[in-house]
C-alpha cells in the first residue's frame, strides 16, 4: 500500500515514516508539509492511503480530505489529531479514520488496517460535530489526472450542468462534482440562488432590473466572472436576492 504523510512538523512525520519503515506492506511514497503540497503530491503518486494532519496552516486537513476525495480513484485518509473527544467521537461515528497525537504504532497500523473512503457528506458532518467544520477556501475541478483549485473568492456564479456544475471564475469555466445544493449550504453566506440551476455571489450582482416581459433579472459588474451579465431570477426567489443585494 502506498502512503503519503501530510503533517506541517517535521517530527511528526519522521516519526510516522520510523514506524512505517517497520512494517510490512507498507511504502511511503511521499511527506508535504501542507495541503497544496499534499494535493499535488496525491495527483503525481496516486497514493492508497494519505496520512493527514488536521491542523496545517494555509488549506487544513478537512478541506484537503475534500480535494483528496475528489480524485479518482480518491485515497483512503486517515487523520492525525490531537483533538478532543467530541471529534473522536464524530469521527468514529462515520467511519473516519483517525489517530491520536503523539502516534503510537499499534494505533497507527490498526486505523491503516480499517483504512475507508469516505463520503464528502460524512466528512462535512463529522467537521460540524466537532467544531472543524470551515468554508472551503477552494473548490476543485478533477480532470485528466489533473486537480485544478479555484479560489472561492474569484467565482462568480455555479451553474447546474447535466450531471456536473459548472463554475464561471476568473480564469475560465470548469466543471466540478459538487450539488448545488451543498454549495448552497456551505457558501449561502458569499452567494445566492436565483433560480433553481443558479448561485450567483452577491458582490457580483450590480442590480436587478425587469426586462419588457416583466421578468427580474440580475444585471452583474462588468468585472464579474461571468460570461453572461444578464440572468433571469425566478419569481420564488426575487425577495430573497432583493434582502441580500440590500445587506451587501
Amino acid at each position: 500500500m502506498k502512503v503519503l504523510i501530510v503533517d506541517d512538523e517535521r517530527p511528526a512525520r519522521d516519526r510516522l515514516q520510523q514506524i512505517l519503515a517497520e512494517e510490512d506492506g507498507y511504502k511511503v511514497v511521499g511527506e508535504a508539509g501542507n495541503g497544496r503540497e499534499a494535493l499535488a503530491l496525491a495527483a503525481r503518486l496516486k497514493p492508497d492511503i494519505v496520512l493527514l494532519d488536521i491542523r496545517m496552516p494555509g488549506m487544513e486537513g478537512v478541506e484537503t480530505a475534500h480535494h483528496l476525495n475528489a480524485m479518482e480513484p480518491p485515497p483512503a485518509v486517515v487523520f492525525t489529531t490531537a483533538y478532543d473527544e467530541y471529534a473522536i467521537e464524530a469521527f468514529e461515528a462515520r467511519a473516519i479514520g483517525y489517530v491520536l497525537k503523539p502516534v503510537r504504532r499499534a494505533r497507527l497500523t490498526a486505523a491503516l488496517d480499517h483504512a475507508a473512503r469516505f463520503a464528502r457528506s460524512a466528512l462535512s458532518e463529522a467537521a460540524a460535530e466537532a467544531n472543524l467544520g470551515r468554508q472551503r477556501k477552494h473548490v476543485c475541478a478533477y480532470a485528466q489526472g489533473q486537480l485544478k483549485l479555484i479560489p472561492v473568492t474569484k467565482i462568480g456564479c455555479f451553474r447546474a450542468d447535466q450531471k456536473y456544475v459548472s463554475v464561471d471564475h476568473d480564469s475560465g469555466q470548469d466543471l466540478i462534482d459538487d450539488s448545488l445544493k451543498s454549495l448552497e449550504a456551505e457558501f449561502g453566506n458569499r452567494f445566492v440562488r436565483i433560480h433553481r440551476s443558479a448561485l450567483i455571489a452577491v458582490d457580483h450582482i450590480d442590480r436587478i432590473e425587469k426586462d419588457a416581459e416583466g421578468k427580474s433579472r440580475v444585471i452583474l459588474r462588468d468585472d464579474s466572472h461571468v460570461e453572461d451579465k444578464e440572468l433571469i431570477i425566478s419569481r420564488r426567489h426575487v425577495t430573497e436576492v432583493r434582502r441580500r443585494l440590500k445587506e451587501s
